[in-house]
C-alpha cells in the first residue's frame, strides 16, 4: 500500500488494480499512517522513497 501511495495513486485507483474494496484501502492506509506515525499520504511516500520501497 505504501508503494501505491508513493506513486501517486488514488483509492480508486488502488481498488481497481488490487480489487478490494474502498473502505479496505482507506483502512489500510489509515493503519500504515498509524504504524509509521506519519500524518497524511505524502508522508507516507517520504517515508516508502527513503526506504527503498519506490526504485
Amino acid at each position: 500500500m505504501a508503494r501505491a501511495v508513493a506513486r501517486g495513486r488514488t483509492n480508486c485507483k488502488v481498488v481497481e488494480v488490487l480489487h478490494v474494496s474502498t473502505s479496505a484501502v482507506r483502512t489500510h492506509i489509515t493503519t500504515v499512517r498509524s504504524k509509521l506515525v506519519v500524518r497524511n499520504r505524502v508522508e507516507i511516500a517520504v517515508w516508502a522513497w527513503e526506504h527503498g520501497l519506490v526504485p
